[in-house]
Order: C-alpha cells, then structure tokens, then sequence
C-alpha cells in the first residue's frame, strides 16, 4: 500500500480543478476525486486488516522513509497504526459530504474547491507522518486555506473571524514548533539529532527537559482541538465559516490538535504527560462544563454546535489526561465520533440556513411538517451530540467516562463525575434546539414553500449517518483497530510511571 496516494489523489483533484471551466466540471472533478479518496480510504482499512491478521506486530505499517533534508535530517518518513487509518477514514468520510453539500456554490467555485482540497492534503499528510517536522509542514498546510475560505465565502464577521482563526492557529503553530525543536535538540539517537518518531520513542528524554518542553507541545496542539482557555476562535470561526469550511473546521481539523496530543506530546514524552496530567484534567472539565453551559445561552445554531464542539473536544482531551487504556481508546472514538456528528450538524445547519435564510432559533419553527428530511438529519446529529445509546456519541463518551473512573486518584474521580453531569446540560439544550427548530407550528408562513433536502444533500448526509451509525450500533471494529496503537501508546506511559 503505497501511501503517498493519500496526498497525491487530493492534490492532483485540487490542480485539476483550476484547468476546469464553469461550475458543472469543477463540481463533478471534486465530486470524482474526493470519491476516489473515499474508496482509497476504505481499501486501506481492510489492507491494513488484513496485514494485522497475517501476523505482522509492527507499530506502523507501509512504512516509507525518504531523506528530504539531509543537514537537519528531515526525512519524509510516513506510516499508519490503527489510530492513523480512524483518522483518514473520519477525513475522507467529512470531504466527501463537504463537498456534496457545496454542490451549488456559484461565487469563485473554482477556487473554493481548491482550497477546499488543498486541506484535505495537509489532513492527509499529517496523519501519515512520522518525522514530527514532515507532521508539521502537513499541520501548517492547512492553516491559510481556512483563513482564505472564511475570509471570501464567509458570513457575518467574517474578516474578523478569519483573522481571528489564523492569528490563534499560528499562535499554537509557534508553540508546537518550541515543543518539536526541544525535541530535536534534546535527543541523540546514534550520535545525531533526528525528527523521527519512532527513533525519538526509542529514547528516554530527561525528565527535566520533558517538564519544560511538554507543555509547549500539548498547549500548542491543543489551541487547535479548542483547550481551554485557548478556545475562543472556535465559536467565530465556526459560525463565519461557509457550510463545507464548518464541517472541515470541526469534523476533522480540531482533531488535528487531538491527535498532536495523543501522538507527540504523550507519547514521546509520557513523564511529562503523568507529570501534567492534573493541569490537563482541570483545563479539559473546565472546558465540558463551561461549554455546555455557554450553549445553553446561544440563540444562532452554529453557535450552538460550535460551543457544543467545544465541549465536546474536552472529552478528547479528558481521556488523553486520564492516562488509561481505556480512556486514550475513548478519546481516540471521540474524536472519531465527535468528527462526523459535528460535521453532519453543520450540514443540517447549512440545509436549513439556505432554505430559510435565518439561523436563529426563535424565527424558525415547525420544519419538520415542510423538510422532513433535513429537520430528520439535524434531529439525528443532536441525538447523537446528547450520547442516545445507537449512536456514535454514546459509545465514545461511555468509553471516556469508564476509562476515566479506572484512574483511582479521588481528584480524577471528582472530575468524571463532573463531566458526566454535563450530559444533563446537553441534553438540555439539544432538546431544546430541536424542539424549537424543527417541532411545533410553523411560525413564518413562507416556510411552507421550502423544498427539501436534493438527491447531494440526502448523499452528504446519508454518508455521515453511516459513519455515526456504524460505530454506534457495532463499536467492536472501530475499538478493535485502533486498539494496538493505543496499546504502543501506554506502554511509554506505563514506563514513565514506573520510573518516576
């Protein structure tokens, strides 16, 4: 499996695009290459399977490694575990909707499903490296293209929001860029410094230098999964953005930060994650219970699932801090879960924005009687944010909780238990939104002119539904594959609390 093609295929689609004329041949050039990575994806699952039950214990697999830049010892090294495959199938699964539901864009098509590609390549990229500077080359790549979509196709603020986003995205940027140069410098791995990831976990870094350096790694991946307080971007950029941009945004690019977490900071430096496990934990049920609540009082639906994935995000973060096996494979599923049920409500959104121009709650009403498919979807993806067991949401956030209570520090506990109360709140305002949105009469009487959902929308949706109902009905495969990485994972862990 070559999987260089996971960059390659959105790249060509993406430079393919600018020799296109009129909006019907860049749409169906898009719709063809983000297909194809679609089924790529997907033939990587069961290759990578497949490899497993031959017998091959490798950490990562179809493992590739080029010198890029000998002085430094850049390498484009690139592999996948099972964590790796989760995250390019999420990253497929959300472009393809993205996409479908960007079918009628008229304004500068051609550029925006340019841009719209060219992020896909840094999600690619990023999680198939293994050289920690290759990994941030792919992280910066698709930084500027959001500032460029919200800032041309946004909305409201959209100039501020843009620049908003991408002042704080390179703020962490910086931060991860401290974390991965004290890497560099502080390991000797055969008498020279190196990038490499698997080289550097091979290493035991001084656990001084891990205290020092730790937090410029995670506080800078976290900025872009939404740590608190480092959050504020999220609500602006979210609601600015154009549908497409949204569920990109949300569904896979915070999770970029997660995975920077889990796979940089954590694991090549575990004394310092046990070290800072408590600053963790606190700034992460900060963040659940403060966004929940701050959702609460939002009155404008991206708001409300922008704050939402604020909270949400924190779950990832939770599980990371808790240091289990159980609550790493917790956030690993969130991140996962949240990625299509955040996206799949940002479509709804946008469904509903197009038809009825408004997203404020109180001018909407009894949807569901005009657009009954759309007003399904957006009632699906908050049942899903509230953790309805059949669901995604449920499966990943019990994960979370269980792996967090096997943590017996009283502290952490305390902590759980507050987190699992946030599922009171969510409730509270997901229920509330749905019933004032799509329930009860109409409340303008032009909405009974609205058309439903069209045959790429019923797609874009179909496709995240799926996704959302294939882990919550059988988790089993998704917990499976992504387990032995979770597993390489903690034994660093383990070690480092072994030796403390």
């Amino acid at each position: 499996m070559n999987l260089s093609f996971l960059i390659l295929l959105p790249f060509v689609t993406a430079i393919a695009i600018l020799f296109c004329n009129g909006l019907k041949q860049v749409r169906t050039v898009a719709l063809i290459g983000t297909a194809a990575q679609f089924l790529l994806s997907i033939d990587l699952l069961f290759v990578y399977w497949k490899e497993r039950t031959t017998g091959n214990n490798s950490p990562f697999l179809f493992d590739f490694n080029y010198t890029w830049f000998a002085p430094l010892n850049i390498h484009y090294h690139i592999g996948v575990d099972g964590i790796s495959v989760a995250m390019i199938l999420l990253t497929a699964f959300v472009v393809i909707a993205g996409v479908l539901v960007s079918w009628t864009q008229e304004s500068m098509n051609k550029e925006f499903f340019f841009l719209l590609l060219f992020l896909s390549v840094g999600a690619y990229g990023y999680f198939i490296s293994l050289d920690i500077f290759t990994l941030f080359f792919f992280l910066e790549v698709a930084v500027i293209p959001k500032f460029l979509l919200i800032g041309i196709w946004g909305s409201g603020k959209k100039e501020y929001s843009a620049m908003k986003l991408a002042l704080m995205l390179m703020a962490g940027s910086g931060l991860v860029f401290v974390g991965l140069a004290g890497l560099y410098y502080g390991t000797n791995f055969n008498g020279e410094r190196t990038f490499d990831l698997l080289q550097i976990s091979q290493m035991h870094i001084n656990i001084l230098f891990q205290k020092i350096f730790f937090p410029f790694a995670f506080i800078g991946f976290g900025i872009f999964t939404a740590l608190f307080p480092f959050h504020t971007w999220v609500p602006d950029g979210h609601s600015s953005a154009p549908t497409a941009a949204s569920m990109f945004l949300a569904g896979i690019s915070m999770k970029l930060g997660g995975y920077g977490c889990l796979r940089v900071a954590t694991y090549l430096m575990p004394e310092g994650a046990h070290y800072y496990a408590w600053v963790i934990i606190l700034l992460s049920t900060i963040a659940i219970i403060y966004g929940a609540f701050a959702t609460m009082m939002q009155k404008d639906l991206k708001y409300i699932n922008a704050y939402s994935s604020f909270s949400h995000c924190g779950f990832v973060l939770l599980g990371i801090g808790m240091l289990t096996q159980t609550s790493i494979n917790g956030a690993v599923l969130q991140m996962v879960s949240h990625g299509l049920m955040t996206a799949l409500f940002f479509a709804a959104i946008g469904m509903i924005y197009s038809r009825t121009h408004t997203r404020m709650v109180e001018q909407l009403g009894g949807l569901l009687k005009v657009i009954p498919f759309i007003s399904t979807v957006f009632v699906i993806a908050g049942l899903c944010s509230l953790g309805l067991p059949g669901f995604s949401g449920f499966v990943a956030e019990m994960t979370v909780f269980m792996g967090a209570w096997q943590n017996p520090d009283q502290w952490y506990r305390l902590a759980t238990i507050l987190a699992c109360a946030s599922i009171v709140v969510t409730a509270v305002y997901i229920l509330r939104a749905a019933g004032k949105t799509v329930m009860g009469p109409i409340t303008d009487h032009h909405y009974n002119n609205l058309s439903d959902a069209t045959w790429n929308e019923k797609l874009a949706a179909g496709i995240l539904i799926i996704g959302i109902v294939a882990i919550g009905i059988a988790p089993f495969w998704l917990n499976q594959l992504i387990t032995p990485g979770t597993e390489h994972i903690m034994e660093h862990v383990g070690k480092a609390i072994t030796l403390k």
